[in-house]
């Protein structure tokens, strides 16, 4: 981009416009997953929808490329695009909290962190993540889950209302009625349709909750998994867990000898009476003693924010993604391979239930298209060391190649590695991905959100046409 090129877009926005010559450009560029380098033309720190629909209506009529920024944890740096235009939302961090109707509305940059807060105060909260640094807008559009979602669905399925900003630079507020077309498409669809300036929520109560880690030597894999797939999808929907396998940390609550080693174990969260948390987990012992079992009754942003320490930005990520009805002996058996075999301290693996509530929503009632899944997984080599890049990587890619073919297909979009390829998308949506083609030609014929897991819009002539 030109120095003229640069000047132009400075002069239409009350935002900075960040280019590689100026000050804070590196800063600027970095994301959270540090194996991400990449050098936009320009990074534009959006301050509202206005300077939104401006950057653009700029972009747009300049043939550049764009990418846009809520967050930041993008595990392929979508975020960011090689010369081209960056829309970051960072300066829209806000939210607002309805008590009475139980809503909260956050801006296009809040994070997790943000909305966990806010809702807080009033015992109130929503399904969304287990990292409090996570972009809430990426999150959503990707469909989202976290420690409250076998109680109250995706986040996805808690969203109520969007501001965005559309490929022509219009501004519109979707929801069931308004735009209904375009709402199903952003709960799944990701960053696809439009920049969301906004999103409102449906809140849930939610205060103190029963919060619990427990775990196992590496070499009990197999008998605690086999005993975790038969447990957790029969437990009352106000009990999550989330199986790992990972390096224990080494600091508190853990004890002293287990640190740094590999282990499997469950990270739970029970919402209601967070004292009956003991209770609820009396049969852990079926699984064989566990070498470390902690509960505590903890507010909910803590639980939210309790990894945040040990997966700082910074590191070497990468990750993909898939879902699971069953696992099977033989998956088992891969789990158990992997999880042995860990590369580094912060690489791990995350089964995330997806059943409960996200089950009592129809299948094609979001474009979140695997409703009869029970597991989201995710395979994550993390290294703070750039000489342990390519290692993290292709620990990840044997382990998630080697169980595929034992899992339903597709990932969560936000689980997606880089170059996974169209067929992956595909697989991803199932037979969401026709209509979802559809709506993106509604909405981006000329598809300038591209800097995604794509959809590629269908062949049809404006967004007046029903999807």
């Amino acid at each position: 981009m030109d120095t003229a090129t640069l000047e132009a877009m400075r002069s239409l926005l009350r935002g900075p416009v960040i280019g590689p010559r100026d000050p804070g450009y590196t800063e600027a560029r970095q994301v959270h997953n540090a194996m991400i380098d990449k050098h936009p033309a320009a990074i534009v720190h959006c301050r509202d929808a206005a300077d939104v629909m401006a950057a653009v209506d700029f972009v747009r009529d300049q043939g550049l490329e764009l990418a846009v920024r809520s967050g930041g944890h993008s595990g392929p740096g979508l975020c960011l695009v090689d010369g081209g235009v960056t829309l970051d939302l960072a300066p829209m961090r806000w939210v607002r909290v309805d008590p009475e109707a139980r809503t909260a509305q956050v801006g296009g940059g809040s994070l997790l962190g943000d909305l966990d807060h806010a809702a807080h105060a009033f015992g109130l909260g929503t399904p969304a993540g287990v990292m409090s640094t996570t972009g809430a807008a990426g999150l959503t559009l990707g469909g989202g889950h976290g420690h409250l979602t076998r109680r109250y669905g995706l986040t996805a399925d808690n969203l109520l209302a969007a501001d965005v900003v559309l490929a022509d630079g219009s501004f519109l507020t979707t929801d069931e009625s308004r735009d209904p077309d375009l709402f199903w498409a952003l709960r799944g669809g990701g960053g696809n349709f439009g920049v969301a300036t906004s999103l409102t929520y449906r809140l849930h109560p939610v205060g103190t909750v029963g919060m619990g880690i427990t775990l196992w030597p590496v070499d009990r894999t197999p008998e605690v998994l086999r005993w975790y797939r038969d447990f957790l999808p029969l437990a009352p929907d106000d009990l999550n867990g989330f199986f790992a396998l990972l390096v224990v940390p080494p600091g508190p609550p853990f004890p002293e000898p287990l640190h740094l080693k590999r282990v499997c174990g469950v990270v739970w969260c029970r919402t209601g009476d967070p004292d009956e948390l003991g209770n609820a987990l009396a049969s852990v012992q079926e699984a064989g003693p566990p070498a470390f079992h902690f509960t505590s009754p903890m507010p909910y942003p803590a639980l939210q924010s309790m990894f945040d320490p040990l997966l700082p930005p910074g590191m070497q990520w990468y990750w993909r993604g898939a879902f699971f009805d069953r696992i099977t002996n033989d998956a088992v058996a891969i789990h158990a391979a992997y999880g042995a075999a860990l590369p580094t301290p912060q690489s791990l693996m995350h089964l995330y239930p997806i059943d409960g509530a996200v089950h009592r929503v129809g299948a094609d009632d979001t474009a979140w298209s695997y409703r009869d899944a029970l597991w989201s997984g995710v395979f994550a080599g993390v290294d703070p060391d750039p000489a342990n890049a390519a290692t993290v990587r292709q620990w990840c890619v044997d382990y998630s190649d080697a169980v595929r073919p034992h899992s339903m297909g597709g990932s969560a979009v936000n689980f997606m590695g880089a170059g996974e390829g169209q067929d992956r998308v595909r697989a991803t949506y199932r037979d969401h991905y026709d209509r979802l083609a559809l709506v993106k030609a509604a909405y981006d014929p000329g598809n300038l959100f591209h800097a995604n897991q794509n959809i590629e819009p269908a062949a049809v002539p404006n967004r007046t046409q029903p999807a």
